[in-house]
């Protein structure tokens, strides 16, 4: 079976998430990837943990190894003149190119669009910086905690009362590499029409518009209204929250009365509650969830205090009901529905015995996502792409290792 994107040769120059992240997508579909890393220190991910029994090493890390499956891995100092030629050399038969420079540094060293573009008119570029390429935050440095500060969304996470907070886990470089990809991909299939290459401007701040568009912002520009923290909370009908039970928490939406119908009658035992039928404070379900959630949780507590995270997610379940438990990661690693799906699979690197890792993130019915091999070592395919690729001799690449430019 073929995959998607057989004979796409991609040049990877971004580190930490964002970049890998977008390679490491496209590389599951077939793409060859080559990451250039920085002589010497590689990637940022590569001394971020976890590390396998806590022993920290370059080759080692569980992040970097998640990022760069698939990819093919060499070194070079690109801010020296010898290594932006090597640099253009591969660029002259690649298809894209992902990098994360400042803009004025790209510039300086000569490797912006417009003069990639004079090497290869085909070439794709896709600059992933925190604020994109124009505007007077262009240059600015900054990591997710910042550009989700400053796009807004830190300002509607977490408590009313209290301080806001970051979205976990960098999900703001996540989500601009799936950004990224999607970009790419339009841009290969106009290069099908066009044969032209495009730069594509991706700003990491403007990616929380995802979140924000058609909800925050939209509700501001339209009504002046602004959008507060609310915990738990939000503008719905109730439920739309997250609340204790027996051994745990249960995430909770009913956006159709007849879902929140269902619900009531299972803990009623096969009728909707009196307390609740008689109220007329509930009557209003939208009203309800802004007023009276309060309420409704603690006349909720009892019954939900008295069963377990399973027990209310089989009996939701048999009713069609979309309440599901507040799942800690060791629980969604042995889950038996992404188990039974086949979503993990096992790797191994560095002598260590196999472990599980997250797996495709989509299914097709004639393409395939593959993990075909392993984050490569610092440096470990430098003979494979400057000797066989570029054809340099050996004592080229010799001369090249003396004076660390790879």
């Amino acid at each position: 079976m073929n995959r998607t994107l057989d004979g796409i040769r991609i040049i990877e120059l971004a580190q930490y998430i964002s970049g890998p992240y977008f390679g490491m997508l496209l590389a599951g579909f077939g793409a060859d990837v080559t990451k250039i890393e920085e002589p010497g220190t590689g990637d940022l991910s590569r001394r971020c943990g976890p590390f396998p029994e806590d022993i920290p090493h370059p080759d080692r890390s569980g992040l970097f190894h998640y990022l760069n499956r698939n990819k093919r891995g060499i070194t070079l100092d690109i801010r020296r003149a010898t290594g932006r030629k090597i640099l253009l050399e591969l660029l002259k038969d690649a298809d894209v190119l992902v990098e994360d420079m400042r803009p004025k540094l790209a510039k300086e060293l000569k490797l912006d669009f417009d003069h990639l573009k004079e090497v290869n008119p085909k070439l794709i570029v896709a600059s992933i910086t925190p604020f994109g390429q124009t505007g007077p935050y262009k240059d600015f440095k900054a990591y997710a905690i910042n550009t989700s500060a400053i796009g807004g969304m830190s300002s509607i996470v977490g408590e009313s009362q209290r301080e806001p907070l970051t979205p976990p886990f960098a999900l703001g470089h996540f989500q601009t590499g799936i950004i990224a990809a999607n970009a790419v991909m339009f841009a290969l299939m106009a290069k099908r029409k066009s044969e032209k290459g495009q730069h594509i401007d991706i700003s990491e701040a403007e990616s929380w518009a995802i979140f924000h568009t058609g909800n925050v912002v939209s509700a501001f520009i339209y009504s002046g209204r602004k959008r507060n923290r609310s915990g738990h909370r939000t503008f719905a009908p109730y439920p739309y929250t997250l609340l204790p039970c027996k051994d745990g928490y249960i995430s909770m939406i009913a956006l159709r009365g007849s879902e929140w119908k269902r619900f009531l009658e299972i803990i009623g035992d096969g009728e909707v509650p009196k307390w609740y039928a008689s109220d007329d404070r509930f009557k209003d379900r939208l009203k309800a969830g802004i007023e009276y959630a309060d309420v409704l949780d603690s006349l909720l507590s009892p019954w939900l205090m008295s069963h377990t995270r399973a027990e209310i997610f089989s009996r939701c379940r048999e009713k069609h009901v979309p309440f599901t438990p507040v799942r800690n990661m060791d629980e969604v690693v042995n889950c038996e529905h992404l188990n039974k799906r086949g979503y993990f699979k096992e790797i191994s690197f560095s002598g260590m015995n196999p472990f599980k890792c997250p797996g495709a993130p989509v299914r097709f019915s004639k393409s395939r996502w593959d993990l075909k091999h392993t984050a490569p070592a610092l440096s470990e395919h430098n003979d494979e792409i400057y000797c066989e690729h570029l054809e340099y001799s050996r004592a080229q690449l010799a001369q090249l290792r003396r004076t660390h430019i790879i």
